[in-house]
């Protein structure tokens, strides 16, 4: 006899209650492997909760479909027709019943170990929300110059380690549902069009006193579309992740918005942003992804200071429109 699904099923009822959240806009073959991946999970979740951010239901086949394949798990799936991200993790969060809600992007896979680690962690480190690593997977016909860049990667750090409120961001999170309900809106509808919503909710997190700590074995992949192979693509994310920053350093999420940290922001970033153009420049004969590399923090620095004259890139509207 087959004791696995067994085994599988006795850990989850003796463990805290855990609902898997995902927000998903015209990626069903990536969601369908997604749900795929959540299916065959060491910890089975105790639902999933797919909300679809399309008016016309694109996804609903997938989840159905899903569902007859066989799932150990309820899924529940519901609509959030206004292409906003921090309304459809809102209405997601609002449907979860577990005690503490994971979060995974739908464009990703997940290691059969991820949910379980991501459980141990919280209870390892006494901690009220867990991140971990979001590995690339850039496809074989990528420009040699990215794979040299390594632009898709980000920071990571020894498990336990509690996350700095300026390298927190989605995409492999666990965090206690009690602390989401304590908000009528955990995520900032206004951030719904231009992102950031996920880095201002876990650093106002921190601010109320929640413990975030890292677990770096907590995998998940995210294989690289081919739109995002360029240049143009990396500088408009590093200038709509500039233009966060500042928006959360006004907002206080770093610290007291005082005139002189407003007033050295803007004086680093014009610095900064000079240096780099020459940067750039310079490095150029020495490499295309060198020079890729401080044309990226050029776009970053003008992303914070372009939102002090007003303007704001809807990197989620252009999307939609794509």
């Amino acid at each position: 006899m087959n004791r696995g699904p067994m085994r599988r099923e006795r850990r989850r009822t003796q463990a805290p209650s855990v609902s898997v959240c995902l927000g998903t806009f015209r990626r069903n073959e990536k969601l369908r492997l997604l749900l795929d991946d959540l299916v065959a999970q060491q910890r089975l979740p105790d639902e999933v909760v797919v909300v679809d951010n399309t008016a016309t239901g694109d996804a609903r086949h997938v989840v159905e479909r899903r569902v007859l394949d066989g799932a150990p798990f309820p899924i529940r799936y519901a609509i959030q027709p206004e292409r906003n991200i921090a309304l459809t993790r809102n209405r997601s969060v609002a449907l979860a019943s577990g005690e503490w809600i994971a979060f995974v992007d739908d464009d990703e896979r997940a290691s059969p170990d991820w949910l379980a680690r991501l459980l141990d962690a919280a209870e390892n480190y006494q901690a009220d929300g867990v991140l971990g690593p979001v590995l690339p997977v850039l496809p074989a016909q990528a420009p040699g110059w990215i794979g040299r860049g390594r632009f898709y990667d980000w920071p990571r750090m020894p498990s336990g380690t509690p996350v700095p409120r300026n390298r927190m961001r989605f995409g492999n999170v666990l965090l206690r549902g009690s602390l989401l309900r304590s908000h009528s809106e955990p995520f900032d509808p206004s951030c719904g069009l231009t992102g950031g919503e996920d880095g201002d909710l876990l650093a106002r997190l921190a601010q109320e006193g929640a413990r975030i700590a890292w677990c770096d074995e907590a995998t998940v992949q995210e294989p690289v579309e081919d739109s995002r192979l360029s240049l143009r693509w990396l500088m408009l994310r590093a200038l709509r992740g500039g233009q966060d920053f500042s928006r959360h350093t006004l907002a206080g999420r770093y610290g007291a918005a005082t005139r002189v940290r407003v007033a050295l922001l803007l004086l680093r970033s014009f610095v900064q942003m000079l240096a780099a153009g020459g940067l750039a420049a310079m490095s150029l004969p020495f490499g295309r992804h060198r020079a890729a590399h401080w044309a990226i923090k050029v776009a970053a620095n003008f992303g914070k200071l372009s939102l002090f004259w007003g303007w704001r890139y809807d990197e989620y509207a252009r999307r939609a429109a794509a």
